[in-house]
This record gives structure tokens, sequence and C-alpha cells, in this order.
């Protein structure tokens, strides 16, 4: 199983990330001037993955890479906070965006976009599993620990094959993640956008409470 050499020179071309891998100061959280809410709140070719009530008072879009660990660590440890206290309370509308790193976090989305379709709460179900076996496809056994969670999920080996080789599918992840680069001046991951305003780096529950509380207020 192989992804095509196109799809490689695209990936590594966007956004400079052939630079950006293993570069990207994750370890540090910046408050940026705050984007727009139009802006962020715009899909460019896919439909956006999200979980929570769409009339919720606050949105937190959420870019991530599926071979980034720190956006792993925050998969673990503080989404399942947001989810519980806000989410599913329907205080938060939580959308999660592609941005990968490099050509396995291209195919980690591929194949959560593939199993799911159009079923946001099976997408966030893989995209975790992804997350917490990270480092079983990302280090070692890539195509052999891609193909046994699809078959997990339901897709036959030659259909999680042909996921993995859908340029149009990969097409549509660049041309998202090109408008997050450009417009939205996203260059790392994870990067977080709370009602427009952007937060970079590993987070904390208690300072994304500092932000969603007060919105919740106004």
């Amino acid at each position: 199983m192989t992804i095509t050499r196109r799809a490689f020179t695209t990936m590594l071309s966007l956004t400079g990330l052939a630079a950006l891998a293993g570069l990207s100061p994750l370890r540090f959280i910046s408050k940026a001037m705050a984007q727009a809410a139009t802006d962020v709140a715009k899909p460019v070719s896919l439909p956006d993955m999200m979980l929570g009530s769409k009339d919720a008072a606050v949105t937190i879009t959420e870019y991530a890479s599926m071979t980034c660990p720190h956006c792993a660590a925050f998969n673990e440890q503080v989404f399942p906070k947001i989810k519980s206290e806000y989410i599913d309370t329907g205080k938060v509308r939580y959308i999660f965006r592609e941005f990968p790193l490099d050509i396995k976090a291209a195919a980690g989305s591929m194949l959560s976009r593939c199993i799911a379709k159009d079923d946001a709460p099976k997408y966030f179900a893989v995209t975790d599993m992804l997350f917490r076996q990270q480092s079983d496809w990302v280090m070692k056994n890539t195509t052999e620990t891609l193909t046994r969670i699809g078959k997990q999920a339901g897709l036959t080996q030659q259909q999680v094959e042909a996921c993995l080789k859908d340029q149009a599918l990969l097409d549509k992840i660049a041309a998202d993640q090109k408008y997050a680069s450009e417009v939205l001046k996203v260059d790392s991951t994870p990067t977080f956008f709370v009602n427009g305003e952007k937060i970079k780096g590993e987070t904390s529950f208690e300072e994304f409470a500092k932000k969603i509380n007060p919105l919740l207020k106004s």
C-alpha cells in the first residue's frame, strides 16, 4: 500500500511543511490577534467534522496533525474534559480540522474521512483511536497498522488501499490546509480558535475554561 508520488510531493510543498516538520514551536502557548470569526467558520473543501450543539454560544476549532505528539496528548488529557464539561452540555460546538505536517499524518486523516464518511461521532472515534495508537502507526508498521484499523472499522484491505490513494480527497485536505495557512495563519499544531481568537500550542483545560466561561456569560 503506497501513497502516490504526486500526493507525497504535494503534501511536502504545502506551506513549507518539509521545513516545518519537527521544528514547530509546539511547547509554547501564544495569543494572537482575534481572527475574524467568519474566516474561521468557513469550511473550504471538506465538510466540517463537529460535535455539540450548532446553537452553542462558543465554537472551538482545532487544527491538528495526526502525527503530532502534542495533539495526541491534548486528545488524551484535555479534550475529554472539554467534551464532558462543555460539548455534552450544549455550551460548546467543537470542530476538528486536518493540518497534516507530513505524509503519514495525511494518510491518517484520509483514513478517518473514509471510515466515517459524514458521520462526525464516528470520525472523532477513529481520530481518537489513531491518536492513541500513534506510536504504532507513525514510528513503525504504518501500512499494517492503518490497514488493521481500517478493517476493524469495517473496510476491506482494498478499500483501505483505495482510500489512501484517493488523490481527490488528498487535494481537498491540501486546499483546506492552504486556506488555514494563508488566511488564518496557522503554522503549527495544535492550533485552536475560540470564537475566532487564536491559541497556539498545548493548552490546559483551565486555560480553555478561562476563555470559554466569559463568553457563556456574555
